[in-house]
């Protein structure tokens, strides 16, 4: 059997890193990957183990996160601490060292293996060349090199929120259609269409569920920005106005980064899955919808005005929020 070793903090993984260990793979009967981290990473570690396991089901996947010499500078003990740490994840002997760095070399002296310098600096390409401190300077920069979670890490997430027929859905698709991304609809109506218009508590915690599913499960996928109709926030305002209250379960589900808040300023049309179309009730509506964005400290910008106007706020907004 051949046994291959990787070490790497993954900061985060990106093309170089995937190319790096899928090729390992290739090599090996068996390898071995082991992610460090430091307690204040800007990415924690747990995040970064979970991201390679999923990415590299084929390989053991390992982590360690105490605190350790980063440098041989750092310690006159940074080898044979080393050497423990590899030693204790990787007990059996190893064939090969795999890794696109200068380090590479001096690793494998000190734990065995013959250096195998896959994707190293001084290739001019620029996967090879890609660091990860390149990539959390400028996440976007780098988008098409980025890993699906990885993506979703960096992504924004962009919720329009408001009381009915105040135009969601046609200012999502239109500000998707701008931006070059993806919308996540609106769950809610679809299970009113499937299920009735009789909401109970465990119907709208269950469209709140499915809707942040749907929301978790597009960030792999949107362009840099992700466009949402509704999330759980908007169901718990439903849940205000259907049941009296709005459950903690709802209010706790991830929030967007940014929330549009469309004003009820324009025409209320019924298209048979509405509730609140008397003016009182819909200012009410509206009211709690706000609260729920107060409720949690959530961003939030007020869209207003003509159908082109709140488009154009809306793509204001949008840009002002910025890259992560």
């Amino acid at each position: 059997m051949t046994r291959g070793f990787i070490l790497g903090k993954f900061m985060p993984p990106h093309a170089g890193h995937m190319m790096l260990c899928e090729a390992a793979l290739r090599m090996v009967d068996q390898l071995t990957i082991l992610v460090c981290w430091m307690p204040d990473d800007p990415i924690p570690g747990p995040i970064r183990l979970d991201w390679i396991r999923n990415l590299l089901p084929a390989a053991r996947v390992l982590g360690h996160g105490a605190p350790a010499p980063q440098s041989p500078g750092d310690s006159p003990d940074f080898w044979p601490v080393w050497r423990g740490i590899v030693a204790e994840a990787h007990p059996e002997p190893i064939d090969l060292v795999f890794a696109g760095e200068d380090y590479g070399a001096a690793l494998a002296r000190e734990v065995g293996g013959v250096f195998v310098p896959l994707l190293t600096r001084s290739d001019e390409d620029p996967v090879a060349r890609l660091s990860g401190s390149a990539v959390r300077g400028d996440p976007w920069a780098h988008w098409p090199l980025l890993p699906p979670p990885v993506r979703a890490h960096y992504a924004r997430t962009i919720c329009l929120h408001g009381a009915e027929s105040v135009g969601k859905t046609t200012l999502a698709h239109r500000l998707a259609d701008h931006f070059e991304t993806i919308t996540v609809p609106e769950y809610g109506r679809a299970h009113v269409e499937a299920h009735g218009l009789e909401l109970a508590e465990p119907d709208l915690l269950a469209i709140g569920r499915a809707q942040t599913a749907l929301i978790e499960a597009a960030k792999p996928w949107c362009n840099k920005r992700l466009i949402v109709d509704t999330d759980a926030l908007m169901t718990a305002a439903w849940c205000r106005m259907l049941i009296g209250r709005a459950p903690d379960e709802l209010l706790a589900q991830p929030r967007a980064d940014l929330y549009l808040l469309l004003e009820a300023d324009v025409p209320w049309t019924d298209d048979g899955t509405r509730f609140f179309g008397e003016e009182e009730r819909r200012a009410r509506f509206m009211t709690v919808t706000e609260e729920m964005l107060d409720r949690v400290g959530a961003r939030c910008v007020r869209i207003s005005g003509p159908w082109e106007e709140r488009f154009e706020q809306a793509v204001a907004a949008i840009e002002a929020l910025g890259r992560p």
